[in-house]
């Protein structure tokens, strides 16, 4: 019987995740030739190609098939390790999030941080960024989640990535080129309004705030009653409010970066076992919602 390394399926992930070898790389603190090797090494264990190189490092069946066998060995891989080489890990930890993650990326990552530290207490809230930051600065929380501009600037060394914003309209909804673009977007000083709006500015098309709440579940819920359309990170966008022929229609509202802040000088144990988990998370759903894009690509191709 063959035993598949953990370090070749950490790297297989990995690069499934970032989308590259040479993302992986640095993430993973190795050349990009020695990430090749491991790949090459994996597909000889296994015997089947896992990336379609023709077709922008996509995954075959094959791969596919792996990497969801894959994920479910290293998440017990690390919840093991975590459990058994870790010291136990007590106390509160206050954290902040953006609105948008408060569906796709908070529960299930927090649910797994609960199970591997059952004594550390959880205080979550989620705002827009703009006052995550500033409640931060004030001593509010231990640790926040937030968004920003697309270079990083702000956030420590691997403590960020940058992720692409997508149009979301309802199964319902239709592009008039001859009346302003309906919006249902988050209040002033979200980073995805400036983003939306600087991008219609742009292109001459005009537009009109037609519905504004904080509430994700309202932005989400306005859109797929057809009120109007708007934007979110490609991770936390619903399958079913991603439309293709919007997007082809409207300028491209380019990438915002994803990250922590915190005291990296006073951070608690408890506080630094959170963090790992959230980048860990992150990564994870990003992956996902790449997977699911290519997935849909393949699928729309094979329609056509």
């Amino acid at each position: 019987m063959k035993n598949l390394p953990m370090d070749l399926l950490r790297t297989f992930v990995t690069i499934s995740d970032l989308g590259g070898f040479t993302q992986a790389g640095e993430m993973l603190g190795r050349s990009q030739p020695a990430i090749s090797l491991q790949v090459k090494r994996l597909e000889g264990l296994i015997e089947a190609q896992l990336f379609n190189r023709a077709e922008g490092m996509k995954l075959t069946e094959e791969g596919l098939l792996l990497y969801n066998y894959a994920r479910k060995i290293l998440e017990l891989n690390d919840t093991v390790v975590s459990r058994m080489s870790v010291p136990a890990v007590s106390g509160s930890v206050k954290l902040g999030i953006p609105n948008d993650f408060e569906v796709s990326f908070l529960p299930m990552t927090l649910s797994k941080f609960s199970q591997a530290y059952p004594d550390v207490t959880l205080d979550v809230r989620t705002d827009l960024s703009e006052n995550l930051l500033q409640d931060f600065k004030k001593g509010s929380y231990d640790l926040v989640m937030l968004m920003d501009e697309d270079q990083g600037h702000s956030f420590a060394e691997n403590d960020f990535i940058s992720e692409q914003l997508s149009w979301i309209s309802g199964p319902g909804f239709t592009f008039k080129p001859d009346q302003p673009v309906p919006l249902v977007l988050y209040p002033k000083g979200c980073i995805y309004r400036q983003h939306i709006t600087t991008a219609l500015n742009q292109a001459n098309i005009p537009w009109r705030v037609l519905y504004s709440t904080s509430s994700l579940l309202g932005i989400q819920s306005a859109i797929e009653a057809g009120l109007g359309i708007g934007a979110l990170s490609i991770n936390t966008a619903p399958s079913m409010l991603t439309d293709r022929d919007i997007q082809q229609q409207l300028p491209p509202l380019g990438k915002v970066t994803i990250g922590f802040h915190y005291d990296h000088a006073n951070l608690a144990p408890a506080a630094t076992r959170l963090l790992d988990s959230l980048r860990r998370g992150l990564v994870n759903t990003r992956g996902a919602a790449l997977r699911l894009d290519n997935m849909t690509v393949s699928a729309s191709t094979l329609n056509d």
